[in-house]
């Protein structure tokens, strides 16, 4: 019941932050103030009152329009907020596995780093899906990929992914005198990570723009990779890249099945941004199995 009460809870703070990113998606490209002023139709203007703004069931009740111009308000709403519901109690659900599994005692289960661990990376995730949210839907929308979110997100990354390994060297049995060279190995490996994601869309980037000279990559996708690798490592900023890959490339067909016979298609821009955050939610919920699987198949 605990747990079930837990993600009810992780499920209504994620629809309370998906209202709130909603607001800065449509007020960060317009390069508005997120604070004033206060929630209103973007085509009247009409302030919007408490009961408008009630995250999904609003926008359900007034079938996605606003009530006083009925113009259509647009299916991101529902689908941020959603989005971030589903996955904060996704995380939120997984963790409280652990830490009310009934076969433990009590106060074992609170000692034992694992519980410990398990909650940092927790609301790590919920943060870096917000990221994710964020950058995908303002890519989708605008093909941007602000600097002020990827780069603080590079750096989140490293510092969680420090304060999960600490929390856990802490726990564990290695000796004292190692912490420092574990915690230089672990700076160490997040700096590899980040240059070799970052610097796979780079060569891409060079080597179409030597081709077809322009560009075809934006600087954003080399640090949105960054910042993956910082959260997930190599092998899951990777995964996601493979992802994003086979998601464009989908994208990319239905785009020229609809352009039969015209040349637009191949001008066409295509949000990569988006199919890298939506390569990132997989890797991280999912990753270690699927490249578990890929290496058992593959015989490595």
């Amino acid at each position: 019941m605990i747990r079930v009460l837990g993600t009810v809870f992780a499920a209504l703070m994620g629809l309370a932050f998906g209202s709130f990113l909603n607001v800065c998606l449509t007020r960060w490209p317009a390069g508005e103030s997120i604070v004033k002023p206060r929630s209103h139709c973007r085509s009247c203007g009409r302030t919007l009152a408490w009961w408008e703004n009630v995250p999904l069931l609003s926008w359900l009740a007034l079938r996605g329009r606003c009530r006083t111009c009925r113009t259509w308000i647009g299916w991101r709403y529902s689908l941020v907020e959603a989005a971030i519901s589903a996955l904060w109690a996704t995380v939120a659900w997984r963790f409280l596995e652990l830490a009310l599994d009934p076969d433990v005692p009590a106060i074992s289960r609170f000692l034992h780093y694992n519980v410990y661990n398990d909650f940092s990376a927790t609301m790590g995730k919920m943060i870096f899906f917000w990221l994710l949210i964020a950058l995908a839907a303002l890519d989708l929308e605008h093909l941007w990929l602000p600097d002020w979110l990827t780069l603080p997100g590079i750096t989140l990354g490293v510092i969680f992914s420090a304060v999960y390994r600490s929390i856990g060297d802490r726990y564990s049995d290695a000796p004292s005198s190692s912490t420092l060279r574990i915690g230089l190995q672990s700076a160490f490996g997040s700096a590899f990570a980040i240059l070799a994601a970052a610097g796979l869309i780079l060569l891409i980037r060079w080597i179409y723009k030597l081709i077809r000279h322009h560009e075809g990559l934006g600087l954003g996708d080399a640090k949105l990779m960054a910042m993956l690798a910082a959260w997930l490592g190599l092998p899951g900023a990777l995964l996601s890249f493979a992802i994003g890959v086979v998601l464009g490339s989908l994208a990319g067909i239905v785009v020229l099945t609809r352009n039969k016979g015209s040349e637009s298609w191949a001008t066409t821009k295509l949000p990569l941004g988006t199919f890298l955050c939506i390569g990132g939610v997989v890797s991280s919920l999912w990753g270690q199995p699927i490249i578990a699987a890929y290496v058992r198949w593959a015989g490595f």
